[in-house]
């Protein structure tokens, strides 16, 4: 339980993209508020984490207090991407659309989507000190703090639910209908694009491929949209250094127009993950741990979400399955992913081979879930 500083310096892990503060500080002044202010020397630090996108702090003062700023480029163009994949612009248009909701997201400043400057697109927002939890177990943390802690990432994923996109102008942030549809289909693609590459299918995910598109609920499918976070994890929410609430959320790339409760079943995969490389919490004593049962997780945010009669709940509980098969078979694409990025070697992360190698496993235990799911 510390105060994050999650950055070393960035020869200690060397990747595509590197950044040229020479050419970065004069962008910087012409682009952030009180840049020109802070004064001394400019200086980055790599920050430890994440998949995709490259990100680093900057640092401007001379050994006194100075400034610190976040930015958050795409990877270089050694990096192979998918489409749509790494989509700062999106995540900068979300975080400043959000600004003044109930959503906590950092203050964005300035997007470049001049190349030309760094050799990829980047963004730059304020840096947030807090606490940043690895594990969704969170060891270290006292019984009472840590049963505040899920219930306040409970308060703002249903927050964010509840946003009205359409009023923060979002209304072309993605399409409102056939969420599922699309969304299989996109994973399906990218899923197949990695394993091409790699020559090891998966045989859960063939089976899922085939299975969810025909078994997507009736009321998945008339559900209105919603603004969807695509990564809602304990680990991308940043808590006040002492406190059990959340000052920010990061991580918006996947985020998206789309079906709510798919987005909260991807949060609570941590109830079906052991402890370990996906960081879950499945198979421990959740009460003495002071963490809520999945089911007592999910009837709280049908309570904030507007879900709070017994007949909403109930359609909830009857499909959850099927989002969370939905959502492992999402994920085991992702995975997928990494594990191709790990062998060809433009992966951001030390761990990515470790993280890679979950794409079996996790595609598995939604073909397992998949079996016992009754939509509609």
């Amino acid at each position: 339980m510390t105060i994050d500083t999650a950055a070393i310096p960035e020869p200690v892990r060397p990747a595509g993209l590197a950044l040229d503060l020479d050419a970065l500080r004069p962008w910087l002044a012409r682009h952030l508020p009180g840049f020109d202010d802070a004064g001394g020397t400019l200086s980055s630090s790599r920050v430890i984490g994440g998949q995709s996108n490259p990100t680093w702090i900057l640092r401007t003062g001379d050994g006194g207090p100075g400034r610190a700023w976040v930015l958050r480029a795409k990877p270089g163009p050694a990096a192979g991407l998918l489409p749509s994949a790494h989509a700062i612009e999106r995540e900068f248009t979300v975080m400043r659309a959000l600004a003044d909701t109930d959503v906590p997201v950092p203050r964005v400043h300035a997007l470049c989507e001049d190349e030309s400057l760094l050799g990829a697109a980047f963004y730059v927002m304020d840096f947030v000190e807090g606490r940043i939890f690895r594990e969704a177990a969170l060891p270290g943390v006292s019984t009472g703090e840590r049963a505040a802690i899920h219930d306040e990432a409970n308060r703002v994923i249903a927050a964010l639910h509840r946003a009205d996109w359409r009023a923060l102008g979002l209304g072309d942030f993605g399409r409102a209908d056939a969420y599922f549809e699309r969304m299989i289909g996109r994973w399906s693609r990218q899923y197949r694009t990695s394993t091409a590459s790699m020559t090891r299918p998966i045989d859960a995910m063939e089976r899922l491929i085939d299975w969810l598109p025909q078994h997507i609920p009736a009321a998945a499918r008339e559900a209105d949209a919603t603004l969807v976070h695509g990564d809602f994890r304990i680990e991308n929410l940043i808590f006040h250094p002492s406190e059990p609430r959340v000052l920010a959320v990061l991580d918006w790339e996947l985020s998206t127009l789309g079906n709510p409760l798919s987005d909260f079943a991807y949060h609570c995969m941590a109830w079906h993950h052991r402890p370990g490389v996906l960081q879950g919490f499945g198979g421990l004593d959740l009460a003495a741990l002071g963490i809520p049962s999945e089911r007592a997780y999910i009837e709280r945010y049908c309570e904030r979400s507007g879900r709070s009669s017994a007949q909403a709940q109930a359609e909830v509980l009857r499909d959850w399955n099927f989002y969370l098969a939905c959502n492992l078979f999402r994920l085991s694409a992702i995975l997928q992913g990494i594990a191709r990025r790990a062998e060809d070697g433009t992966a951001a992360n030390p761990s990515a081979v470790a993280i890679g190698a979950m794409a079996t496993p996790v595609a598995e235990l939604g073909w397992s879930l998949a079996q016992v799911a009754a939509p509609g």
